[in-house]
């Protein structure tokens, strides 16, 4: 995730102190391709991720999905446009309406996390991404414009100071000595400023190799808006970027760019190749040339902001979702003391249609100037003095002529209680800025420019114990497009530096202490069906906003909510009163010990991207940054100075606001917001009026004040889940060996270029793994059973998705309850997930290989195939969640559009949309256990391992946990599939409408049509290979001028890709790069139709069949003819053909991501799927070894091969507008018991602050 570090501590929000993140998935380049609205019945994000307690931050492959609770995020970000100009020609992807989260908790929480994805995936609405945005670190200089001086006011210091708990025999001298000494600096981060008063910060960092970032934050954002400036900084984000020549030189080099906004700045950032594949200059210069006139020197031209206005527009009807509304109410009555409450980065619509250039202008020179600016630079840097050079003759001219440079008044910088205490990779900020010139420029020459010395300019009303007896109401928002309820009660306070090592030993013990709350809550009542459907706490700092903010989240079914508050305060009482017990106090820092040596050992392998968001996020909080090495030090150093006494004394402060509330010491709430729906559905009655009031509210909280509470007991946690004893019975009972893999007439097939390793088990189960020392002492493991939702019958619709959700909510195996489970994962630092897909159940795992991780997880492995327990309460909390789903989705526009449109081009077939109330009816928990369990036959299943160990130890673990699992070789009794047809063209079925009421406008639309599955099977039984084989790789005029026919070298190699089982999927992967760069350039920046368009082939390995789909936002008076565009640049390839650059340019993209994402395990995991899939018969090793020449190889000739077999008449295609607004056509307030809907669980509950505030990439 792109993404804000998440522990195994599901529910407790944490933001990383002394390391960034090692996401692979950053927030930009997870916007390029997951910020679009694919259609799939459910959109990843959709998927159920519970995740195990494992406390390593992997990200990779389902990284991003982990984002999708509808948190919402404090840090408003406007504006990221994703232009990657590799990608669409420098489509610009505008990240401020993006969705982000850094609040975001997982709503459930347990062993097995439940990734259950269906095919049509709902527009951005619930692909909330999240950015790494309240990550606490770095040193920031005295003079820092954007560090807030939010301190405790004095009189109130000594009220805050921790009670002094510590045992006699500490020498107290010694040690307040040592808690009092600052934290070590990161060794590696070189800063400096120019004359000109432009700040600079450099890394060198070698992953990804060759390539770098450069990003220039401007020290300006909606904050700094008059009255009738709102959005204007956005503005000037769209026209700058967009408007740069230098930007756009830079396309085909390779290069990504994109920018965003939000309260309190504005970036523009480059990802760049250091030099071109055929040049040995590099692209440091032409980069900060860019940049340079992007944000110092930009062209205000008419035509280019009368664009960006019909743009901007188009994005602020597109951004404005349910989650939108919700995260704009939390944060009105969050702030209602300031302008973050009011002064939202996408600004107003009637002030964006007014403004003129001249207006523009102003602000511009205002702000946009180098003293204003930071400049950072992280990435494959060998020479810093060069770098620094580059820098100075650049920008070191810039602003001289014209402005001073105004001295800042020293800040109290605010920095922020860490959220995340363990390291997450390497990063920092040494050393302090050098002293600001005097200003000896005559003012009387200067353009007013301004520049605050606290960031954000704003002032907060803390949560003050005694402060004042009047509480604030609670505020209910209700709407219509609600489905379920939300409580948030919030705790304002001045955020903390974390700079010595006393700072991070109250991190340390906050954390602690939080976790074992968020634990109990999702452990005690999971087992028994619970009022709530989540209750998670977000205890994180904001640079943005200035404040750390402790949320209370209480989600629940309407019908259940009262209880559901009251058992939340209840539990937070029991903690706060009891405090955590030494079994919790050992088992918590213990895990993050291990934790963070596990993360020491990846200090090699940090993306640039996530030192740059972990280094600009530090630059604003304070922080002391540290390298992993140093992170673990300092951590272990104060970890033998914690006590069981202070751990609770220190985190029962955070819990005061809600613990004792009412009382005249307690911290007052600043502010308790609920969300609702206006009418909610009763079994048997239909649809009622929802009513609350802020006395029930204040009722209810007050009942979980007064319920009774007991100590928690202490939990036995097991240290293994297989004895070895019982190990040795199992190895002798069924004698576990290796046997030959299929076709090569020996047991073991190792191949030395790719590392991957083939062994078959006796009990007929396959088994491929691969050595990687890139995740240091790391590794993951995927299981993957053929059958999926497309093995459904049609008297079992909908059991296999229960039926894995129903084995996620249980979360027992054998004789251990979940709890225990939970706790084994926890100590071993295992992070476990469950997925269903059409065509397949997976089930992953994510370990360390310290104290026996690996072990652990190969333990819990084989009890899950061995000894699964299933249980009729996990059953009924399965299917309700599906059908509270099911009524939510004429609640969200772009959900019921999506169904309407599957339904429609599938025929009406269950098993690609989401179950309905009367298939969910008809199950029960025999069936969707049969569902499930039927496919773990031996060779219909597969295990695929990456990581960093030993030849030894893999095939150890392999023998003796997965040859002992009972042999199943007969996939003849396999259950079979019942055919998938796509509709026959039908009148009135082709194109249709959905049209939702509402308060605001907005529309949307999904296009789509038949497709081959990746292997070149059609779902009418064809194999397109025997055609391809039929043609000729001859010279075609028509494609090709006379200066660019084929040599015999590369007919040979076009031969060779024609010939290939990965032909299909190489040729549809370049022609989907190839088609959304179209649909940018036409429909969106041509056309000014639309703000987002992307287009998407979903292309399947096991079934035989696909399917494309365009993905349009738009309003409603466009929506039309953005569909109509969508259709012509789709069937106009063959009129308006395919020109060799925007080949190159799709090449380039995906080698590029390749290239990147070949360190991550994850990614071996997806290239090692199916090699010895009975199912997936043309998946072989040379679909690994051979995908970069084949990419090179790849021809527009073959392109329009791929292209002709995608269906785009009349006849074939479907398409599907949706309109909401106060006068939309008819109202879809409810779907039939026999329709069925899309994707599961997409927004059932939008809570959380601010995560819909990022405005969304322009590409």
């Amino acid at each position: 995730m792109a993404s804000s570090s998440s522990s195994i501590f599901s529910g407790v929000k944490f933001s990383p102190i002394l390391a960034p993140f090692n996401s692979r998935e950053s927030h930009r380049s997870g916007f390029i391709k997951d910020s679009r609205n694919k259609v799939r019945c459910n959109p990843p994000q959709n998927r159920v991720r519970v995740e195990a307690q494992s406390l390593i931050p992997y990200n990779g492959l389902w990284a991003k999905q982990s984002t999708k609770s509808g948190r919402w995020k404090r840090n408003i970000v406007l504006g990221q446009r994703i232009t990657e100009t590799s990608l669409s020609q420098g489509s610009k992807f505008c990240l401020t309406c993006k969705k982000t989260q850094p609040g975001i908790r997982r709503s459930l929480h347990r062993a097995f996390v439940d990734r259950t994805s269906f095919s049509l995936s709902s527009s951005r609405l619930t692909s909330s991404l999240r950015k790494h945005s309240q990550i606490l670190n770095a040193t920031v200089g005295p003079d820092e414009p954007h560090a807030a001086g939010t301190a405790w006011p004095d009189s109130i210091v000594a009220e805050r100071q921790d009670v002094d708990l510590l045992p006699p025999e500490f020498d107290r001298a010694e040690l307040e000595a040592f808690l009092g000494a600052e934290l070590p600096s990161h060794p590696k981060l070189h800063r400096g400023q120019l004359k000109n008063g432009l700040r600079y910060l450099i890394l060198p960092n070698k992953v990804p190799p060759n390539r770098f970032e450069a990003h220039m934050e401007v020290h300006v954002g909606s904050i700094d808006e008059e009255d009738d400036e709102q959005g204007i900084a956005h503005m000037i984000e769209h026209v700058a970027f967009l408007g740069s020549k230098k930007r756009e030189k830079l396309l085909g080099t390779g290069a990504r760019s994109n920018a965003y906004t939000d309260f309190h700045h504005t970036v523009f950032h480059i990802h760049s190749p250091t030099h071109t594949k055929d040049s040995e200059d590099d692209l440091f210069q032409s980069v900060l040339d860019a940049l340079n006139e992007i944000a110092f020197n930009p062209k205000f031209l008419s035509s280019r902001v009368e664009k960006e206005r019909r743009a901007i527009l188009s994005e602020l009807q597109m951004m404005n979702t349910i989650e939108y509304r919700v995260d704009c109410q939390l944060l009105q009555h969050l702030h209602s003391e300031n302008k973050l409450g009011r002064r939202f980065p996408i600004g107003l619509e009637e002030q964006i249609k007014k403004w003129d250039v001249d207006k523009i202008r102003k602000f511009h020179e205002r702000w946009y100037f180098p003293a204003n600016a930071t400049l950072y630079m992280v990435g494959d840097i060998d020479n810093i003095p060069r770098i620094v050079h580059h820098i100075e003759a650049v920008f070191g001219k810039t602003g001289l002529d014209n402005e001073a440079i105004p001295t800042s008044p020293s800040p109290g910088a605010f920095g922020a209680m860490a959220n995340f205490l363990v390291p997450k990779l390497p990063a920092g900020l040494g050393g302090t800025f050098s002293q600001e010139r005097t200003n000896t420029t005559d003012q009387s020459k200067i353009i007013k420019r301004e520049r605050h010395a606290i960031r954000p300019p704003v002032e907060h009303k803390w949560s003050l114990p005694g402060t004042s007896v009047d509480l604030k109401p609670p505020q209910i928002f209700k709407h219509e497009l609600l489905q379920n309820f939300a409580i948030n009660m919030f705790c304002k306070i001045p955020v903390s530096k974390v700079q010595t090592f006393g700072d991070l030993r109250n991190v340390l013990m906050k954390r602690i202490f939080l976790s074992a709350l968020h634990f109990r809550i999702n452990t005690r009542y999971k087992s028994s069906n619970p009022p709530f459907t989540s209750v998670e706490l977000d205890h994180s700092d904001s640079g943005r906003e200035g404040c750390t903010v402790t949320t209370l989240t209480v989600t629940a079914e309407p019908k259940n909510w009262q209880n559901a508050v009251k058992v939340a305060v209840q539990e937070v009482r029991r903690l706060k009163e009891f405090g955590v017990t030494k079994g919790e106090l050992t088992r918590y820092m213990d895990a993050l010990l291990k934790d963070s040596e596990h993360l020491a050992a990846m200090i090699d392998n940090v993306s640039s991207v996530d030192n740059l968001d972990f280094i600009m996020e530090s630059d604003a909080l304070g922080h002391t940054v540290m390298d992993q090495t140093q992170g673990h030090e300092t951590l272990v150093a104060v970890a033998g100075t914690v006590t069981l006494e202070e751990v609770n004394t220190v985190g029962a402060k955070v819990l005061e606001f809600i613990s004792d509330f009412g009382k005249p010491t307690a911290p007052l709430p600043a502010a308790i917001v609920a969300c609702v729906p206006t009418k909610v559905h009763g079994d048997g009655v239909g649809e009622s009026d929802f009513n609350i009031t802020p006395g029930e509210i204040l009722d209810s909280v007050k009942s979980g004040l007064l319920a009774h509470i007991e100590a928690e007991p202490e939990l036995e946690v097991p240290k293994e889940l297989i004895s070895q004893l019982q190990l040795q019975e199992l190895t002798l009972q069924r004698n576990p060996c290796f046997v030959p893999i299929h076709g090569s007439g020996v047991t073991k097939l190792h191949d030395e270029e790719t590392g991957i390793t083939q062994l078959r088990l006796s009990n007929g189960i396959p088994v491929n793994f691969k050595i990687s020392k890139t995740e240091s002492r790391a590794g993951v493991m995927r299981l993957i059973v053929g059958g999926g939702r497309a093995a459904e019958t049609s008297d079992s619709k909908g059991a296999v998705v229960v039926g894995v959700r129903t084995l996620s909510e249980g979360g027992r195996v054998g004789d251990f309850s979940r709890e225990q489970v939970e706790l084994f994962c926890v100590n071993h630092l295992i992070n476990c997930s469950l997925e269903s897909t059409e065509e397949f159940i997976a089930m992953e795992f994510r370990f360390t290989l310290r104290d026996n991780g690996m072990q652990a997880a190969f333990q819990l492995l084989h009890m899950v195939l061995e000894h699964s327990v299933w249980l009729e309460d996990a059953f009924d909390r399965a299917r309700q969640l599906y059908l509270s789903y099911y009524r939510s989705i004429p609640k969200s526009l772009e959900r019921a559009t999506a169904h309407k449109l599957m339904t429609a081009m599938l025929n009406g077939d269950e098993r690609f949309i989401e179950p309905t109330p009367k298939s969910l009816q008809n199950l029960n928990l025999e069936s969707v256990k049969d569902a499930v369990m039927s496919h773990f036959v031996g060779d219909n299943m597969e295990i695929s391992i990456v990581g960093d160990f030993s030849e030894e130890e893999i095939e150890r673990c392999i023998l003796d946990y997965l040859g002992t699992v009972k042999a199943s070789h007969d996939s003849a009794k396999l259950p079979g599939s019942e055919p998938i047809v796509f509709r026959q063209p039908t009148a009135g079925l082709q194109f249709q409408q959905v049209f939702l009421k509402d308060t605001d406008e907005r529309a949307c639309a999904y296009i789509a049509g038949p497709a081959p599955n990746r292997w070149g099977f059609t779902v009418d039984g064809d194999d397109l290979f025997e055609s391809v084989s039929k043609l000729s790789v001859a010279h075609d005029g028509l494609l090709k001028s006379e200066d660019q026919l084929l040599d015999g070298r590369d007919m040979e190699l076009q031969r060779k890709l024609r010939a290939h089982p990965l032909f299909f999927g190489i040729a549809m992967g370049l022609l989907a790069e190839i088609i959304n760069s179209r649909l940018f350039t036409t429909v969106r920046d041509s056309l000014g139709l639309t703000y987002d368009v992307s287009f998407e082939l979903n292309l399947f390995d096991r079934l035989n069949l696909g399917w494309y789909v365009i993905s349009v936002t738009s309003t409603p008076g466009k929506v039309y003819k953005a569909v109509d565009a969508c259709k012509s640049v789709l069937r106009g390839l063959h009129s308006n053909q395919i020109a060799p650059r925007e080949l190159d340019r799709a090449k380039r993209t995906l080698l590029m991501r390749h290239e990147a994402e070949l360190k991550s395990n994850a990614y071996w995991l997806n290239l090692l799927a199916h090699l010895q899939a009975s199912s997936v018969p043309r998946k072989e090793l040379s679909c690994v070894k051979e995908l970069t020449s084949l990419y090179e190889a790849a021809s527009i000739e073959d392109i329009y091969v791929a292209y002709n077999q995608l269906k785009v008449d009349e006849d074939s295609l479907y398409s599907c507008i949706g309109v909401a607004g106060a006068q939309a056509g008819e109202d879809i307030t409810a779907l039939s018991e026999e329709e069925e809907p899309e994707d599961a669980f997409s927004g059932v509950l939008p809570v959380g602050r601010g995560s819909s505030m990022t405005t969304r990439p322009t590409t």
